[in-house]
């Protein structure tokens, strides 16, 4: 039999790969076509792999800042490091934002990729369930750990008032470095030691403690309408609520906890633009504390 030409291997090499690219177009078209429970569950997993491979092999995952020129970096926005802070973390998409009080507004300072959390989409519910928590949180100085092992970590505050009220259960979930969790945030050594600089020297310039905000994903309506039959959709709807009170105000939102729901008030209507996670429930005229 002939060895084939060098022309016929070209010729049988650019099929190969147009059936390898067809059938990467038709896996991304059927994954598109999934509910979004199941899309987002397939995706989230794919990401954990990828993330935990770059980590392993010891390259910055997608989306670090560099790292490098951090007083660079603050100086081209106009930004220094000591002023109050506040934090935004979203699950589906691998991201924490870190916010930072400039010309009396939380403007974005940096947005740094997450290596890894646990569970699915959805609020931590009891001690092993080994979900990631969501919700409104607040860090102080008490919840800061220089001598974590995984290099260095600060405590989100689970449960808070929210979370007691449902008689949810757990601790110590934290975001630190690293890109190993159970129920934390991990990300990475790097990038956690820049996060750490930022968030001590806030706390050490006089900011008591720092609003968390912890989403399963970008709270648009097009993305909550994909969840719409879920059990959690009224927990994340009224997420939604004190997400937007920021969007449109970049100011941390008053946050309480009145029958077992969350309430916001705008921080616009608030003294304290830090953000102490505290608000008043008028039904029951108590107070309560959600951090």
């Amino acid at each position: 039999m002939a060895e084939p030409t060098s022309k016929t291997k070209r010729r049988r090499s650019g099929l190969a790969g147009l059936i390898l690219l067809a059938l990467l177009v038709i896996g991304a078209a059927a994954i598109a076509l999934m509910p979004a429970p199941i899309r987002d569950s397939y995706l989230i997993s794919a990401q954990r792999h990828y993330r935990v491979w770059l980590a392993s092999t010891g390259q910055a995952l997608p989306g670090t800042p560099d790292l490098t020129r951090l007083d660079q970096r603050l100086a081209e926005k106009g930004m220094s490091l000591g002023t109050p802070i506040l934090m935004r973390v979203f699950k589906r998409e691998f991201e924490l934002e870190l916010f930072m009080l400039k010309d009396g507004r939380y403007e974005l300072f940096a947005t740094y990729p997450i290596c890894k959390w646990s569970g699915r989409l959805g609020p931590k519910i009891k001690t092993g369930d080994h979900q990631a928590p969501e919700g409104f949180y607040t860090v102080d100085k008490n919840a800061l750990n220089p001598n974590s092992r995984w290099h260095r970590s600060f405590n989100l505050g689970f449960p808070n008032a929210f979370d007691r009220a449902h008689g949810r259960t757990g601790s110590f979930l934290m975001v630190h470095g690293g890109c190993g969790s159970v129920g934390c945030y991990a990300m990475t050594d790097p990038v956690i030691s820049e996060i750490w600089l930022i968030i001590t020297r806030a706390l050490d310039g006089g900011q008591k403690r720092f609003q968390a905000q912890v989403y399963p994903f970008r709270m648009t309506d097009e993305n909550l309408a994909g969840y719409q039959s879920e059990h959690v959709a009224p927990f994340w709807r009224d997420l939604k609520t004190g997400y937007d009170h920021f969007e449109k105000d970049r100011l941390p939102p008053a946050v309480g906890v009145c029958d077992k729901r969350y309430v916001f008030t705008s921080g616009a209507q608030t003294r304290d633009i830090t953000g102490p996670v505290t608000a008043t429930c008028a039904s029951s005229n108590t107070a309560a504390t959600a951090g």
